[in-house]
């Protein structure tokens, strides 16, 4: 072809194929071409002298062609095209040796877009933002060996967490249920959502209630074989000191779990602790020591050394001191406003730290203890009765967390006892509380169902374990049949329901596999959706009724003595305001 010829001819394809060739041909030299192409990122060196077969993406018919000087000419034609024929070679008098280059389309599941998610896989950061070092251990090593990272600052601000806690009001907007461990529909996580997490962001707090209830299952198994009123069943100090040594392995299984957890992921412990539910459950590894302590078999020691008790009450205290003045201070985590019946757990101890020390002969500690116990379970008792419209976390309807009412006066009675030295009028007092309480839940086990299985299930076994060993102390006073069969009964109860409990944790471990679900509640974002807008505002200085009408709509399933004292409280914070 001559020059004006190829030009033409050029043109023609330009015409007929007006598509942009996916592929840039650019001239490097009298030796070397270079393909860039534009759809794979790709970069290929071709030697003009030897015939190279080249992969492309599919392009349609396209036709390009490249003219060397110095070199042999050839073509790259889409699948399908027709060839080009050979060129002359311009300003050279040899003939030119036309070579072919057919494009052909890539594999999908290629090896370079293989390696690309299973980097995408390894890179996967959306949990940093709870582990303890959240990255910042790897950025140091990163910068110490010369490396610089991308875009360091973007990753900090949208993978770690605030340093804030999170308002209380936030749970309460965000999640739902008696133990507000249900995102809202309306609510973004900050995790993904579509994927398993990992085990120690799933592993709760609340996983501790299985302590709780094996090892007050060992106590009253104790007790069983070692008093008077229930020895014609000839029971054997063998199932104490099985279930106490199982108790062991899981208070040592447990712990250790969750150790690693504050170790690794020190945010999402922290979430819990400022979770108005679950920062009860702080309290139960320490409570599940002491029952380990009040359940020791007599064959492995008869006696426990003082300390013990101070160092297993330590804590108690501690936390005591922390969750007993946010009660009191009148703030977000008022108790008007986060009582619900799991706050027993953080008054139970002070009675099961009573019990203990008065059993190893203690005395001005253990009255310490059980006078604050006493004091604040009044309190909570009463809060809880009255259902105040502020409070947020009451269930409306029964919850097995309601027989966390049976744990304080029925654990209380037998730490008077012990301290008093005999089951008193104050001790009876107690147990007769707990014992109705007992039964205006029983009477009503049919409201129980249809709740979804949780681990913190467990912690709501042991008050009737409580209720059984109490039996056994006042059945010891006042011994007759009626009392031993209500002692038996009891501990049948107690036990078939750890039991059943214990079946059922199985069973959603290993073949369900649903144990340990994604923990959203620790997961809540601190921002409200955006969607979410209030009808109307309330201001400094606006009329009362718009006001009214908020706390109308907020209680409106509510009774209408309920409403009246919303709208009440509503008038005089607004005459204070």
């Amino acid at each position: 072809m001559s020059q004006d010829e190829q030009r033409e001819y050029f043109e023609l394809q330009e015409t007929e194929y007006p598509e942009t060739v996916p592929s840039v041909l650019k001239h490097k030299s009298s030796k070397q071409v270079v393909l860039e192409s534009e759809t794979s990122g790709l970069s290929n060196t071709i030697s003009a002298m030897q015939s190279i077969s080249i992969s492309m993406p599919s392009a349609g018919n396209k036709i390009i062609t490249v003219v060397d000087e110095n070199a042999q000419g050839f073509s790259i034609n889409g699948v399908g095209g027709d060839s080009c024929p050979p060129l002359e070679t311009l300003g050279n008098n040899a003939e030119p040796k036309a070579v072919m280059f057919l494009s052909r389309p890539m594999s999908k599941g290629s090896s370079i877009g293989e390696a690309d998610n299973d980097s995408q896989r390894f890179k996967d950061k959306n949990f940093d933002s709870f582990k303890t070092w959240s990255g910042k251990l790897e950025r140091q090593i990163t910068s110490l060996s010369g490396r610089s990272r991308k875009f360091d600052s973007e990753e900090e601000s949208t993978q770690n967490p605030e340093n804030e806690p999170l308002p209380v009001d936030r749970y309460f907007d965000a999640l739902e249920g008696p133990e507000l461990e249900t995102l809202r529909s309306t609510e973004e996580i900050m995790l993904p959502d579509d994927k398993t997490w990992p085990f120690l962001l799933r592993f709760p707090i609340s996983s501790f209630g299985i302590c709780l209830g094996v090892g007050s299952q060992s106590v009253m198994w104790k007790a069983l074989a070692s008093t008077t009123s229930t020895r014609f069943l000839h029971i054997s100090l063998t199932a104490n000191l099985i279930l106490w040594w199982i108790a062991v392995a899981l208070v040592a299984v447990v712990s250790s779990i969750y150790l690693l957890k504050v170790i690794l992921y020190f945010e999402a412990v922290r979430r819990e602790y400022y979770h108005p539910i679950r920062v009860n459950f702080f309290f139960a590894p320490w409570i599940s020591l002491l029952f380990l302590s009040l359940g020791l078999p007599p064959s492995v020691s008869s006696n426990l050394p003082e300390p013990l008790w101070y160092i297993l009450m330590t804590p108690i205290l501690c936390l005591e001191l922390k969750i007993y003045g946010q009660w009191m201070s009148g703030g977000q985590r008022r108790l008007s406003k986060v009582a619900n019946p799991s706050n027993h757990l953080a008054i139970v101890g002070n009675f099961v730290g009573a019990l203990l020390g008065a059993s190893m002969g203690l005395k001005e500690g253990p009255i310490f203890f059980f006078a604050v116990g006493l004091a604040h379970y009044l309190v909570l008792f009463v809060t809880l009765y009255q259902r105040l419209p502020t409070n947020e976390t009451l269930p409306k309807e029964l919850h097995p967390v309601f027989f966390l009412f049976v744990a304080a006066p029925s654990v209380a009675s037998m730490a008077w006892a012990k301290i008093r030295g005999s089951f008193d009028y104050g001790s009876r007092i107690a147990y007769f509380i707990a014992l109705f309480l007992y039964f205006s839940l029983a009477v009503r086990v049919n409201f129980f169902r249809g709740f979804k299985f949780s681990l913190a299930w467990w912690a709501y076994t042991f008050p009737m374990t409580g209720a059984a060993i109490a039996t056994m102390q006042y059945s010891s006073v006042v011994t007759n049949v009626l009392t031993q069969t209500l002692a038996v009964i009891l501990s049948l109860v107690a036990t078939l329901t750890v039991t059943s409990l214990l079946v059922t944790t199985m069973l959603h471990a290993f073949v369900l596999r649903d144990l340990f679900p994604n923990d959203v509640a620790i997961a809540i974002s601190d921002r409200k959706p955006k969607h979410h807008r209030k009808w109307f505002h309330i201001r400094h200085g606006g009329s009362e009724w718009s006001k009214d009408i908020e706390t109308f709509l907020k209680f409106a399933n509510t009774s209408n003595n309920d409403i009246e004292a919303a709208l009440n409280i509503s008038n005089d914070e607004a005459k204070r305001v």
